[in-house]
C-alpha cells in the first residue's frame, strides 16, 4: 500500500506579510539612514558626521542588549560556548567590515556601495575553501564571476555628471574602491568564521550573536577613546540632534531586521530570504537614486541588470541550499545587519 503524500504546508498571507513587509521596510530605512548619515551634512555649517567608530559603537550596544534579553528570557543563560578569543576574532574583523562600510560612503555613493557588496561571493568563497575546506559547483562560480562583472561596470562606468553638490564634492573612487575591497575581503572572513564557530561547537545564534556584539562593542567604545573620538562624536550628535535621533533608529531597525530574517528563513527556507534580500538591493539602490538623486549611466543600468539577473537565477534554479547560501547578502548573516 503506498504511503500517503506529504501534504505541502500553505502559508497564510500574514506570515508572508510579517516576512516581506518587515525586512523591506526595515533595510529600506536603513539603506536610507546609512547614506544620510554619511553622506548629507547637518546643520547650519554643513557639518558632515565624520565618526563610523561610533555608530558601529551604537549598533552593537542595540544588539548585545537585545540578544541578551532574548537568552535571558528563553533561560539559556549568558556562559560562552566557545573561548572567549575566538568571539572577538570574529569581533574584530565584524568591526573592520562595518568601519570600511561606512567609510566608504563618504567616497562612493550608495548604489555603488550596494551592487559592490553583491560581490562578496567571491571573498567568501575564498574563505570557506581556505578555513572549512569546502568545494562548490561549477554554477556558483559562474554566478560569482557575473556578479563581479556587473559590479566592475556599475564602479568603473560612473554618469558623466551628479546633480547632487554632496556627492561631486565627497566622491574618489580610488579610495572608495580601496575601503570596498576591504570590506569584503573582512567581511568574507566573518561570514567564514561564524561559520566554523557554529558548526564546531553547536552553539546557538543568540549566542554568538550576545557575545560577538559584546566584544565589538567593547573593542569599538575602546578605539574611540584611544583615537579620542568619543567626546567628539558625543559633542557631534548633542549639537545636532537630528544626528542622534538618526543613529538611535538606525540601530533600532538594523536589529529589528534580524528578526524579521530569523523569522523568513525558518518560516520559508533560505531560498525565499535571498529572494526577498535581492529585491530588497535593487528597490534600495532605485530609492537611493531617487532620494539623493543619483542619476545612472548607461553602462550602470547594464551593471546592475547583469548582477540582479544572475542573483535572481541563481535564486530561481536553485533546488537545495548550497556552501554560497550565506553571502545573499550582508543582512542574513546578524552581525553584518547591524552594520
Amino acid at each position: 500500500m503506498a504511503e500517503p503524500a506529504t501534504p505541502v504546508k500553505e502559508h497564510k498571507p500574514h506570515q508572508w506579510v510579517i516576512s516581506i513587509g518587515g525586512i523591506m521596510s526595515t533595510l529600506l530605512i536603513y539603506g536610507v539612514l546609512q547614506e544620510k548619515i554619511m553622506k548629507v551634512p547637518y546643520g547650519a555649517n554643513n557639518e558632515f558626521f565624520k565618526y563610523s567608530l561610533f555608530i558601529v559603537c551604537c549598533n552593537r550596544l542595540a544588539t548585545s542588549a537585545v540578544s541578551a534579553g532574548i537568552l535571558l528570557a528563553s533561560k539559556k543563560g549568558l556562559n560562552p560556548v566557545a573561548p572567549v578569543y575566538k568571539y572577538c576574532v570574529v569581533s574584530v574583523s565584524n568591526i573592520l567590515t562595518t568601519t570600511c562600510q561606512y567609510e566608504a560612503l563618504k567616497y562612493v555613493s550608495f548604489p555603488v556601495q550596494t551592487l559592490a557588496k553583491c560581490a562578496k561571493m567571491i571573498p567568501v568563497m575564498v574563505w570557506c575553501m581556505i578555513i572549512m575546506q569546502k568545494k562548490y559547483k561549477s554554477h556558483d562560480y559562474i554566478v560569482a564571476v557575473l556578479v563581479t562583472l556587473g559590479s566592475a561596470l556599475f564602479i568603473l562606468y560612473p554618469p558623466a555628471f551628479d546633480i547632487n553638490p554632496y556627492n561631486s564634492r565627497r566622491e574618489n573612487t580610488v579610495w572608495g574602491v580601496f575601503l570596498m575591497t576591504g570590506y569584503l575581503g573582512f567581511d568574507g572572513f566573518t561570514s567564514s568564521f561564524q561559520e566554523k564557530l557554529f558548526k564546531g561547537y553547536e552553539m546557538e545564534i543568540h549566542n554568538q550573536i550576545f557575545f560577538t556584539s559584546l566584544c565589538s562593542l567593547l573593542l569599538s567604545f575602546s578605539g574611540l577613546v584611544l583615537q579620542g573620538q568619543l567626546m567628539l562624536a558625543v559633542d557631534f550628535v548633542l549639537q545636532h540632534r537630528d544626528c542622534l535621533y538618526d543613529i538611535l533608529l538606525l540601530s533600532s531597525v538594523a536589529t529589528a531586521s534580524q528578526f524579521f530574517i530569523s523569522y523568513t528563513i525558518r518560516t520559508f527556507g533560505s531560498l525565499t530570504n535571498a529572494t526577498i534580500m535581492t529585491t530588497r538591493q535593487l528597490v534600495s539602490i532605485m530609492l537611493s537614486c531617487l532620494w539623493f538623486v543619483h542619476p545612472l549611466s548607461a553602462e550602470q543600468w547594464v551593471g546592475a541588470a547583469i548582477v540582479f539577473g544572475a542573483l535572481y537565477w541563481r535564486s530561481f534554479t536553485r533546488r537545495k541550499p548550497t556552501p554560497t547560501d550565506q553571502v545573499d547578502s550582508e543582512e542574513q548573516k546578524p552581525l553584518n545587519a547591524n552594520p
